[in-house]
C-alpha cells in the first residue's frame, strides 16, 4: 500500500468557486448536528476543507429494508486484491467506449486484467483476471489521493506513469485486434433460469451451465483459428441443445419444467461491428452493445510522469482492503446477471448532471450507520476513511447496457422492491477502506481524483462494473445468496 509520508506539494489549482459550494450545500441530504465552522482557505490541489466534517458530528441515517419472508439473506464476496499490480489508466469503456483519456482522472482497477478504453466482451472474455477463483468480470473507481499542501515540492511514490502506458498501450493493441476477430456471441442461459432451482438438482445445474462455457470456448478457439463460422455453428447449437435439455429435464423431476429454453441454443458469429457473419438460427442478441454513448472530445491531457492528471495530484492511496460482495434482496430471491451486464454507481459529473444519480458514499468504519453524501469524513482515532459503493440491482430482464447506461438496470424502492417489468440480481456491495493518517484528515488534504470541473467534489464519487462471470460462477453466487449462505471465493 501507498502510504503518506509527509511529502509536500506545491499547488497546481485554485479554490472552489463560491457557486460550486453552493451547489454541494443545496444537494446534501445529511443533517448535521454541529456547524463545521468558517471554512478554512481551500487546499488548492484538493477540495475546499469546508467539505470535510466529523463523522461523530453526524446523525445516523441509514435506513435498511426489512427482511421479508423470503428474502435472499446470503453473501457471496470474491477477492480480487487490492491493485497490487497496479493497473491504472483515466479511461472509461462503459460511459466513453474508445476515449482515451476520456476519464481526466485516474482509475483503480481490479479483476480483469485489460480494462482500458478500447476494451469490450471479446477482449474482456479474454483477457486474465486478479480474482482468485476466475471471475473476469472488472472492477474500477477513481483513486483517492494525499496532497500536502504546505509549499515544499517533493515527488509523490505513485506507480511510474511510462510503465502503466506502456501496459496500457499492450492491451489496447490485443484490444484492437480482439475486436476484429469474430466472435461467437450465444444466449445467456443462467439469467433466464428459474429463480429457486430445487436442492436435488443444484448441482447438475451448475455442471450443464459449466459445460455450456465450455461449448463456448471452444467454438471461439475455432472460429478465432480461421473455420468457416457456420461450421463451427451447428454442431454449437446441438451440444448447446443436449446441455440446456439435460437442465430442465433435471428441474422437471423436482418442479415445474422451465418453458422455452430450447430458444436458447442457436448462437450467432459476430464481426467488430457486432454484425451477424452467420447465425445457427433467429436468437435474440440480449442487446449486448458495445457502447452506445460517446461524448465529443477533443484530446485530452495524458499522464504525465507521475501518474497525475490537470487538478487530480498527490499520492494515490492505494485501499488498505477492497471488499467485493454481492447480496440478496430484502423482498425475495435473485436471478442471475447476465454475462457482460454494465452497472453505474454514482455520477462522474454531478456538476453538469446534477445530483439525482449520486450517492450517498463516504464514511468511517464503525460508523457504516452514517454515510455522508457530499462531505469527506474525518474519522476518530482507530477509525479509518471508507467509500462505501451499493449499485443498482434491479434488472429489465433482456439489455446488458442501454444509451445512458442507466434504464437498464436500476435501484430498488426504499422497501426493497423493484419496480414493475424488472427483476431483483444479486447486489454488488464494493467497500474500499484507506489509512489515512487523521492530521491529513483534519487538515482536508485527502481528496478524490474528479474531472477538473467537479473540482473533488465528494459528490462525484463513482464506480463502475461489467460482469464478465462464466455462467457457472454467476450461478455458485446466486445460489449461495438466495439460500441464505455466506460464501467467500
Amino acid at each position: 500500500m501507498a502510504q503518506y509520508k509527509g511529502r509536500h506539494r506545491i499547488s497546481k489549482r485554485t479554490k472552489l468557486t463560491t457557486g460550486a459550494i453552493g451547489l454541494v450545500i443545496a444537494v446534501g441530504v445529511v443533517v448535521l448536528n454541529a456547524s463545521a465552522g468558517d471554512p478554512a482557505p481551500a487546499s488548492a490541489d484538493g477540495a475546499d476543507k469546508s467539505l470535510f466534517v466529523d463523522i461523530t458530528t453526524v446523525t445516523p441515517n441509514v435506513k435498511t429494508p426489512q427482511p421479508q419472508r423470503r428474502a435472499s439473506k446470503g453473501t457471496f464476496t470474491v477477492d480480487c486484491g487490492r491493485n497490487e499490480n497496479g493497473h491504472f489508466n483515466p479511461d472509461n469503456f462503459i460511459a466513453q467506449p474508445g476515449v482515451r483519456n476520456g476519464a481526466q482522472h485516474l482509475h483503480d482497477y481490479v479483476g480483469n486484467l485489460s480494462t482500458n478504453a478500447d476494451s469490450n466482451n471479446r477482449s474482456l472474455a479474454r483477457a486474465g483476471t486478479t480474482c482468485r477463483n476466475g471471475d473476469k468480470s472488472t472492477y474500477f473507481w477513481p483513486v483517492l489521493r494525499i496532497n500536502d499542501e504546505s509549499g515544499e515540492e517533493a515527488p509523490a511514490e505513485n506507480p511510474p506513469a511510462e510503465e502503466q502506458k506502456a501496459k496500457r498501450k499492450q492491451a489496447q493493441a490485443a484490444d484492437q485486434q480482439a475486436k476484429a476477430a469474430p466472435r461467437v456471441d450465444c444466449p445467456d442461459v443462467a439469467s433466464q433460469l428459474p429463480e429457486e432451482i430445487p436442492e436435488p438438482v443444484q448441482a447438475k445445474v451448475e455442471t450443464e451451465l459449466g459445460n455450456l462455457d465450455g461449448q463456448l470456448d471452444a467454438a471461439e478457439q475455432k472460429v478465432q483459428g480461421g473455420e468457416d463460422p457456420a461450421a463451427v455453428l451447428e454442431p454449437l447449437q446441438e451440444e448447446r441443445a443436449a446441455a440446456i435439455d439435460r437442465m430442465a429435464n433435471a428441474i422437471d423431476a423436482e418442479a415445474d419444467k422451465p418453458q422455452n429454453l430450447d430458444e436458447l441454443a442457436p448462437c450467432a458469429v459476430k464481426d467488430q461491428n457486432n454484425a451477424g457473419v452467420a447465425n445457427g438460427d433467429e436468437n435474440s442478441d440480449n442487446a449486448q452493445a458495445e457502447g452506445t454513448e460517446q461524448e465529443a472530445q477533443q484530446p485530452q491531457p495524458e499522464e504525465n510522469d507521475n501518474n497525475e492528471l490537470e487538478g487530480n495530484e498527490g499520492e494515490i492511496q492505494r485501499p488498505e482492503t477492497v471488499d467485493l460482495t454481492f447480496r440478496g434482496s430484502p423482498v425475495g430471491k435473485v436471478t442471475a446477471m447476465p454475462r457482460f451486464l454494465r452497472i453505474l454507481y454514482g455520477d462522474a459529473k454531478v456538476g453538469t448532471n446534477g445530483p439525482k444519480n449520486a450517492r450517498d458514499s463516504w464514511t468511517c468504519s464503525g460508523f457504516e450507520d452514517r454515510v455522508l453524501m457530499n462531505k469527506y469524513p474525518i474519522c476518530p482515532e482507530g477509525s479509518k476513511v471508507v467509500r462505501l459503493h451499493d449499485f443498482p440491482s434491479c434488472w429489465d430482464g433482456r439489455n446488458i447496457d442501454s444509451a445512458n447506461h442507466r434504464d437498464h438496470i436500476v435501484f430498488p424502492d426504499q422497501n426493497g422492491r423493484c419496480a414493475r417489468g424488472f427483476r431483483a440480481v444479486p447486489q454488488l456491495r464494493i467497500t474500499l477502506t484507506y489509512d489515512v493518517p487523521r492530521e491529513v484528515q483534519l487538515a482536508g488534504q485527502y481528496a478524490v481524483d474528479s474531472f477538473p470541473e467537479e473540482e473533488h467534489n465528494p459528490l462525484s464519487d463513482h464506480d463502475d462494473f461489467a460482469n464478465v462471470m462464466s455462467q457457472r460462477i454467476m450461478w455458485r453466487l446466486v445460489n449461495c445468496v438466495n439460500r441464505g449462505k455466506t460464501c467467500q471465493e
